[in-house]
């Protein structure tokens, strides 16, 4: 058992403490705020804050985890020993930065509850990111800082031993749009080939008309292929499905289509299914619970995981009308613009709302790279893309955390514009699995 001593124990630090002790490292800890049990304690232990008590292990604070409410944060980021670091306490300390503090403010995404631009979609943009900004988004700092307090507390305290984690591949598929021509109805067929027409698009209006009459399989209908990836590489898939009405940034079949509904069954038979709450639901909690409902009555039983339709979210409303709907983890946390750790971690983590000063039982589960973030943002070509997600692979493994992929049905499609991204799922999969 390690024991930690602060002068002061807050919601904030037994937060961080936790995340770093007990959910990456494996091990046991307790907090302590008294001197003399302390300094009487003849096991593993430390002190945190401001000065030591006498000659224990120490490490010194930023006063981050000591404060509460959000203000800015001067995030003085410079170099140690090769690596990006923040909060910098003093060259004396055993280390010259506060890897709590400056994980607890990448964890709870700190700086998305300030003041800052936001993208064409009111999304909190990647370029805005500390991260970013400083080069280290690709790096899962939290996870090697971790493993860095470890090593210092194994080199003091021989005995001391963590469990830590297992690297794991987790691959997950937003279903954004279930087929690129059935189930549309009526009036949205009839204007698909009318915006065909008037592009001039024959290729369009032939591949419809052949899906259509039963001559052709539908471009998006790749599930088969999915099911056979996820058998030949013994894959955890999550799917995601978008049921929210038809709008602007909302396209999917509607939910009363009796094959839209039995492909959701289908697929609930291969893998998990968790919700893509509509970008229309973000501000209205009431069309999320409606399509929560939804979906849950297609599937015949309750549904706990989520992904917001284009990673839209905001602190901390997102995740609340997510909480008070029963959701038990979310999968939203990355940019959409660009690939890397948004919130600096590559491990399953609790939400800490900010605002209310707590820890709360929303799982969260951050995401490395996006097909779509390659292709649009990036202009990254599929010969070339391999060479962008590996190096996120092999971070992941040095600290033995989970990759996490988000891909989409129609990506997988191998034609028009989504052509050669079929194999690149399949080898980043290979990859990741190996």
């Amino acid at each position: 058992m390690l024991l930690i001593y602060t002068s002061k124990i807050t919601a904030r630090s037994r937060y961080v403490f936790r995340l770093f002790f007990f959910e990456l490292l494996g091990g046991e800890f307790r907090m302590t705020d008294n001197q003399e049990e302390f300094v009487a304690w003849t096991g593993p232990k430390f002190s945190y804050g401001v000065s030591s008590v006498a000659d224990e292990l120490h490490f010194a604070s930023h006063p981050l985890l000591f404060e509460s409410g959000i203000k800015e944060q001067p995030a003085e980021v410079f170099e140690w020993k090769g690596n990006k670091v923040f909060f910098p306490v003093g060259k004396k300390a055993i280390l010259p930065f506060d890897p709590f503090a400056a994980a607890f403010y990448l964890v709870s995404r700190y700086e998305e509850y300030l003041p800052h631009i936001r993208d064409l979609y009111d999304r909190f943009d990647a370029k805005e990111s500390l991260a970013w900004k400083n080069g280290f988004l690709t790096k899962p700092v939290v996870n090697h800082w971790a493993l860095l307090v470890s090593e210092i507390l194994k080199e003091r305290f021989p005995e001391m031993a963590f469990k830590g984690q297992q690297y794991a591949y987790i691959s997950t598929i937003d279903i954004d749009n279930a087929y690129a021509y059935r189930e549309k109805g009526f009036m949205r067929t009839l204007g698909g080939y009318l915006k065909d027409l008037l592009k001039g698009d024959f290729g369009n209006i032939r591949d419809r008309t052949k899906v259509l009459f039963g001559f052709k399989r539908d471009p998006y209908d790749t599930y088969e292929f999915q099911f056979g990836i996820q058998k030949k590489y013994n894959l955890r898939t999550i799917y995601f499905f978008l049921v929210g009405d038809y709008g602007v940034n909302d396209k999917n079949l509607p939910i009363e289509s009796r094959k839209f509904q039995s492909l959701i069954k289908t697929v609930g038979d291969y893998a998990q299914v968790g919700i893509h709450p509509s970008f229309g639901s973000n501000a209205n909690p009431e069309k999320l619970k409606q399509e929560v409902n939804r979906l849950g009555r297609v599937l015949h039983r309750e549904v706990t995981n989520s992904r917001q339709h284009f990673l839209k979210l905001s602190f901390p409303e997102t995740y609340r009308n997510l909480i008070d709907l029963d959701i038990t983890d979310d999968h939203t946390m990355g940019f959409a613009n660009e690939i890397g750790f948004r919130a600096g971690i590559c491990s399953t983590f609790n939400f800490y709302d900010l605002d209310l000063e707590m820890e709360t039982r929303l799982r969260i589960h951050p995401f490395a790279v996006m097909d779509a973030t390659l292709k649009y943002y990036m202009k990254v070509p599929p010969d070339e893309a391999i060479q962008a997600i590996l190096p996120l692979i092999e971070e992941v493994r040095k600290v033995n955390g989970t990759f996490i992929s988000l891909w989409h049905n129609e990506s997988l499609c191998d034609e028009k514009q989504w052509a050669g991204w079929l194999s690149v799922y399949e080898e980043m999969t290979k990859l990741a699995v190996s």
